[in-house]
């Protein structure tokens, strides 16, 4: 599944539940990502035994508890250049 539909697949869910059973109730869901894929279960594994109140709660645990990897490249932003007087690093021409 896109990462973007890990909100549908929390709010399909009963609250309030905790990681173990919405990671049991997940079967072999797949997130992909730019970095790869990950499963669903093995990333709610990493809540421990958090009680989640509803789907916003789950599926902000999701996604913090992604890979880095996940997001793309690091860093990377299409917004306009920063502004004069603050350090933005090194630009990359790619």
């Amino acid at each position: 599944m896109a990462l973007k539909d890990v909100w549908q697949l929390c709010e399909s869910q009963s609250y309030p539940a905790t990681a173990s059973e919405l990671a049991a109730n997940s079967g072999d869901a797949t997130i992909s990502h730019p970095g790869g894929d990950a499963s669903l279960a093995d990333v709610l594994e990493t809540a421990g035994e958090t009680e989640f109140s509803n789907a916003d709660e789950a599926a902000a645990a999701v996604y913090g508890a992604l890979p880095a990897e996940s997001v793309g490249r690091i860093g990377y932003s299409d917004r306009d250049p920063t502004p004069m007087g603050v350090d933005g690093g090194e630009q990359k021409s790619l």
